[in-house]
C-alpha cells in the first residue's frame, strides 16, 4: 500500500510539471546561463549580435542522437552564418562536459551547461531531469521557427530550408 501511495505522489508531481513549449511569435526569453568556459552569457545580448539565433536543445553530450544533432549544425554551421544565424547549443551538462564535448567534435558555436535548468525552463521545458530535444530560431527578439519534434542529423537543414522560404 505505501508503494502504491509513492507512486501516485510521483506520477501526480509528473502531471503538474507539464510546461507548455514556447511557439512561433512569442518573445524570446531573457535568460543568463554559463558557457562551456564558465562565462556568463546573456541571452539577449546574444539575440542582437547576429539577425538570427537558434538556440538548440539537447538531452545529454556523448551520446548518439546528441552528438548527430550537434554535428549536424557544425556541418552547416559555415552556411548558418551566411544566412545571419549564430547558434546556442542547451544541456543540463556542465561545463568541463560541455567543454569536452565542443572540443572532441570541434564545435563552433557556444554551448551552455545548464545545470540550474533555467534556460530550459525559460524556455518552456519542464526541466525534471534532461532537456528535451527542441530548436528555436529567433529574430528581432521574437521566435520565428519552433521545432518541438527535435530534428538530429537534418537540423541544420531544416533551418536553412525555412530561411530560404523567407
Amino acid at each position: 500500500m505505501k508503494r502504491l501511495l509513492t507512486l501516485t505522489a510521483f506520477l501526480t508531481m509528473f502531471s503538474f510539471a507539464s510546461a507548455e513549449p514556447l511557439k512561433v511569435g512569442d518573445p524570446a526569453p531573457q535568460v543568463t546561463a554559463t558557457t562551456e568556459t564558465g562565462a556568463e552569457l546573456a541571452f539577449s545580448d546574444a539575440y542582437q549580435k547576429s539577425p538570427y539565433t537558434l538556440v538548440f536543445f539537447y538531452p545529454k553530450a556523448f551520446t548518439g542522437g546528441c552528438t548527430a544533432q550537434s554535428c549536424a549544425l557544425r556541418d552547416g554551421y559555415e552556411a548558418l552564418s551566411k544566412q545571419g544565424v549564430s547558434v546556442i547549443g542547451v544541456s543540463t551538462d556542465s561545463v568541463e562536459t560541455q567543454k569536452k564535448f565542443k572540443e572532441e567534435h570541434r564545435l563552433p558555436y557556444t554551448l551552455i551547461a545548464d545545470t540550474e535548468k533555467k534556460v530550459i525552463k525559460a524556455f518552456g521545458q519542464t526541466g525534471l531531469m534532461f532537456a528535451s530535444r527542441q530548436a528555436y530560431l529567433i529574430h528581432d527578439g521574437k521566435i520565428v521557427y519552433a521545432d518541438l519534434k527535435g530534428s538530429t542529423k537534418q537540423q541544420a537543414d531544416d533551418i536553412l530550408k525555412f530561411l530560404a522560404q523567407k
